[in-house]
């Protein structure tokens, strides 16, 4: 389950562009700067920097109080949610808005990691806004406090997300001059797309449409074999070199064969910044390591990226490089994979030693997710190390929800998403694009057949996490353009749809 909070990615920078850099990026378009763009290198790293600070200085950062509870009547505390709106290139009277629906993170994160809302914002003429989701980020409902206990967490939930979203984007229709008929699309990915699309669902009069990118809305109860997410991974690593996936799976008896007397070793041939001291340390070790894999298909993109970390062109080829002869001596082998997991965590050479506390960008609410799943996102995995190159590992609800005792006070409800979203009972919702990368983990317990002729889903067999939802590069694969090429003339439809409600109502545009 620490899995899943491991996502998204580019770069973060609140300054604003200067002049040249405004010149620079104009002249470093996708279109003019062809194939010889596609290599790792300065102007890579420059086009991202450039791009991430162009996008954080056209938002306007603002916050609205809501009530922390959608749904009773005896709570009448408040919070300041914050969002993030650009209009500048939005066409008023009937200009459509693109709404962002925030998942467990720093809202302006996700703002510079969703680079193709602001591609195609200015064809179609639409605001841009991104929602923080309440209890990440700066939209603390109770400060300090909010993470102190289950009763100040008890607000923590994806329905008065939803309902948080809802009640801000009619407050914008309500307050912007000239939105009050445009049509709104949700946007989001990963957690962010669930909330997307459970959006349209659950507030259609709200919404028009959905492009829920990378979202895994069935990874619940039994929608799904368990052990599906694993297996993709371990596809990942398979398919970038030879003896790779199963260096790594011989790579858990080689610890487990050190953690006895090689404790002291094992500490030092992992750079680690805190040694290991006993056999609960080294299991420690194993789930890092087993975490690093997994994030690393999530972010198997074709391109330098900093999205979970710093990270060269298709990340896994470049590890894969390192774990070429499983059948090494133990320390031997497992030399070769702190080498590949080098690349993960030191890619920029930066890092004097490895804290295995830490395995992905700092923007992402942690203590928030982990509450989350110890209530309601319950998604149920397993590996049984042949089918997949981890140690084999039952899923255990009990075990999960004792240990979300422990920890909040609270018991996990596994079916709760399935009653109230409807599991694989979608079919009479409308209007929302599942799109989902074959190379990522999560597609797993995503849409990846057409339900109906609205409900659509689009696989992308060279994509890793939602690499749709990211700017336009040169080097991205076809199979994404052509994704790109479908979801945007659904942005389109999508208005028409709305138009047409108008005309019906006899409502002027």
């Amino acid at each position: 389950m620490s899995t899943w909070y491991q996502k998204r990615g580019l770069l973060t920078y609140s300054g604003s562009p200067s002049s040249l850099d405004c010149y620079i990026l104009s002249h470093l378009t996708y279109e003019n700067l062809g194939s010889s763009f596609c290599r790792p290198g300065e102007v890579n790293t420059l086009w991202y920097n450039l791009l991430a600070r162009t996008l954080t200085s056209h938002m306007k950062d603002a916050e609205l109080r809501f009530g922390i509870d959608h749904f009773g009547f005896d709570e009448n505390l408040t919070f300041q949610q914050r969002y993030l709106i650009a209009d500048q290139h939005w066409k008023k009277d009937n200009g459509p808005m693109l709404f962002y629906t925030g998942n467990e993170g720093d809202i302006t994160w996700f703002c510079n990691n969703t680079g193709f809302m602001w591609d195609v914002a200015e064809e179609l003429g639409a605001m841009l806004v991104f929602a923080e989701h309440r209890y990440y980020g700066e939209s603390l409902p109770f400060g300090n406090e909010s993470f102190s206990d289950s009763k100040h967490l008890n607000y923590l939930t994806s329905e008065q997300a939803l309902a948080d979203f809802a009640v801000l984007i009619e407050h914008l229709k309500g307050s912007i001059v000239g939105a009050q008929f445009s049509p709104v699309i949700a946007v989001g990915g990963s957690y962010g797309g669930m909330l997307a699309a459970w959006l349209r669902m659950k507030y259609p009069h709200v919404v028009v449409g959905a492009l829920a990118a990378s979202a895994p809305i069935w990874q619940f109860g039994d929608l799904v074999p368990c052990g599906t997410y694993f297996s993709i991974v371990t596809n990942d690593f398979k398919k970038s070199g030879k003896g790779c996936s199963e260096s790594i799976r011989n790579s858990w008896n080689a610890i487990n064969s050190l953690s006895s007397t090689g404790l002291q070793w094992l500490s030092s041939a992992f750079h680690l910044c805190s040694p290991l001291k006993n056999l609960q340390d080294a299991a420690i070790l194993k789930s890092w390591l087993a975490e690093t894999w997994v994030n690393l298909a999530m972010v198997d993109y074709p391109y330098e990226a900093d999205f979970l970390q710093p990270l060269p062109a298709w990340p896994i080829q470049v590890v894969c490089k390192f774990l070429t002869n499983p059948s090494l001596p133990d320390k031997q082998l497992l030399q070769n994979v702190f080498q590949a997991v080098n690349v993960y965590y030191n890619y920029s050479g930066e890092a004097s030693c490895f804290d295995m506390s830490q395995t992905a960008t700092k923007n992402l609410g942690q203590m928030g997710w982990y509450y989350q799943a110890c209530t309601e996102m319950v998604m149920p995995m397993c590996t049984d190390g042949v089918n997949d190159m981890f140690e084999p590992q039952k899923w255990d609800f009990d075990a999960l929800s004792n240990e979300c005792f422990k920890l909040w006070g609270v018991r996990p409800r596994p079916s709760w998403i399935l009653s109230m979203y409807g599991g694989k009972n979608i079919s009479s919702h409308s209007n929302i694009i599942f799109s989902n990368g074959g190379l990522d983990p999560w597609s797993a317990g995503g849409v990846t057949q057409n339900i109906s002729e609205s409900l659509m889903a689009i696989v992308i067999p060279d994509g890793a996490h939602h690499l749709d939802l990211r700017s336009r590069h040169p080097c991205d694969p076809s199979s994404v353009q052509q994704a790109r090429a479908l979801e945007t003339p659904f942005f389109f439809l999508s208005r028409l749809f709305f138009s047409s409600i108008l005309l019906a109502e006899n409502k002027c545009l």
